[in-house]
């Protein structure tokens, strides 16, 4: 059932990276509560259509949290819980009376995980945001594209959950590690700015040490090497080209044939032009499907490059059970795997409040007691 099977959080609904961080959670069987908002808010957005992939595996209580009553009840669950996820501006939370001193007051072992795009703290603490103004602080924008042309946003991979979601995941197990080993809880503010630049780590070494420039597309890793790159095939399909190693770019050339003088050439960066010439002319020569067939499965470092469309069939990935398809769509299975504990069974995305009563008699309140607090709309 997964190694977080005991383990319950309480998940503030919102948008992006802290409902994946709870979706990453729950997958390993967490028991997740989210508390939704009745009637919805700019606090948070909760999907009930059966492709909201990242929803999954949580139960749902709709609230009014202008209400005492309500607030009352977060904290009853907050007594019980191992960690909370909050993903609203700096205060918001204080000035809801649920801030982390307040939770902590009632639960000193609570893990209070706090995700923002900022920080808690700072000049643009209180300011409005998204993954490309949290990239762009940190470096990883500006050497994202090609040589010569603007920044290209890499989806909201890096801000939002690389730096986002995987970073408080992680701040979450750590704090609840700790707090069973010392008996004291914590409050885990994970930013993406800092999560990003945290990403960034091998490449301020590699420029720290001269093996970086701040061009894009300049570089081995940027696409500014031929030999880790893109090219398009015959059909107008992609290859993905990651050749690193000496050996590895020797097989590939000599798969695809290239010369010994480009073999050797390999990292002059004066000959790249020349190079990168030569390879794009020789895979325009043939299908994807071809040199797949020729390349991919060995140690030329070939892939295809997929669209979401043909991922999912990929033999791979096929083998691999990547993806889920019990609900029809393709949706990305639990990652990563455990032999023994394995994972959570991919429910879907409940209703808000479909799970209510449930949790409020796990709150010790009686049927009497939940059906006062819907007619007062408190419980949605």
């Amino acid at each position: 059932m997964g190694p977080l099977h005991g383990v319950t959080i309480i998940e503030m609904a919102g948008i992006g990276p802290g409902p994946f961080c709870a979706m990453l959670l729950a997958d390993m069987g967490a028991e997740m509560i989210r508390i939704d908002r009745i009637g919805g808010s700019d606090l948070g957005v909760s999907s009930t259509k059966s492709t909201d992939f990242v929803g999954r595996n949580r139960r749902s209580i709709a609230l009014d949290l202008k209400r005492p009553e309500a607030i009352e009840i977060v904290l009853k669950l907050v007594e019980r819980a191992d960690a909370l996820i909050e993903g609203f501006r700096p205060k918001v939370m204080e000035r809801l009376g649920l801030g982390p001193d307040i939770c902590l007051a009632r639960n000193p072992r609570l893990v209070y995980g706090r995700m923002t795009g900022f920080g808690q703290e700072g000049p643009l603490a209180q300011a409005a945001g998204h993954d490309i103004n949290y990239i762009a602080l940190t470096g990883a924008l500006a050497s994202i594209g090609e040589h010569g042309r603007k920044p290209v946003p890499p989806l909201n991979l890096i801000g939002d959950y690389g730096g986002g979601s995987l970073y408080l995941a992680i701040g979450i197990l750590a704090g609840v590690i700790n707090a069973r080993t010392r008996g004291r809880g914590d409050v885990v503010d994970a930013a993406m700015v800092d999560g990003a630049a945290s990403l960034m780590t091998i490449f301020y070494s590699l420029k720290a040490g001269g093996r970086w420039h701040c061009a894009r597309g300049d570089n081995m890793l940027d696409g500014g090497a031929p030999w880790y790159d893109t090219y398009e095939t015959r059909d107008g399909l992609y290859l993905a080209i990651g050749a690193i190693e000496a050996k590895f770019f020797r097989e590939l050339a000599q798969r695809i044939g290239l010369s010994a003088e480009d073999m050797k050439r390999q990292h002059d960066r004066e000959y790249w032009p020349a190079l990168r010439a030569k390879m794009t002319a020789i895979f325009k020569t043939r299908a994807r499907a071809e040199w797949c067939a020729l390349l991919e499965g060995t140690d030329s470092c070939v892939t295809p490059v997929l669209t979401m469309d043909e991922a999912p069939d990929h033999l791979h990935m096929a083998a691999r059970n990547a993806f889920d398809r019990s609900g029809g769509a393709p949706r990305p299975n639990a990652a990563p795997r455990f032999r023994e504990a394995g994972s959570a069974e991919l429910d879907g995305t409940h209703e808000p409040s479909s799970d209510a009563d449930a949790i409020l008699r796990k709150c010790g309140l009686q049927t009497e007691q939940i059906g006062a607090l819907r007619e007062a709309r408190i419980v949605g």
